[in-house]
């Protein structure tokens, strides 16, 4: 997918989320429920990426953004009878 192409369809989802945000106060309360159970799904995922992405680059990088080579795997190789 091009650059275009993508900046249109966020575009076009973006415009959707406005409208329905515009929408809601008369909405039925069935909707309203639903609207932000999608809502709640969508902020858990995100929530879940950012702790992801940073506990994995933690693990790889000290805080002052060197790698920690204390931290690097050994191989074990199987001891010889």
């Amino acid at each position: 997918m091009s650059s275009e192409g993508f900046l249109k369809e966020m575009q076009t989802i973006g415009e959707k989320f406005l409208l329905k945000l515009q929408k809601l106060p008369k909405a039925d309360p069935v909707e309203i429920v639903s609207f932000c159970v999608v809502l709640l799904f969508i902020a858990t995922v995100l929530l879940l990426m950012i702790i992801a992405c940073s506990c994995c680059c933690y693990s790889c990088c000290s805080c002052d953004g060197r790698p920690d080579h204390r931290r690097r795997k050994i191989q074990v190789r199987p001891t010889a009878h």
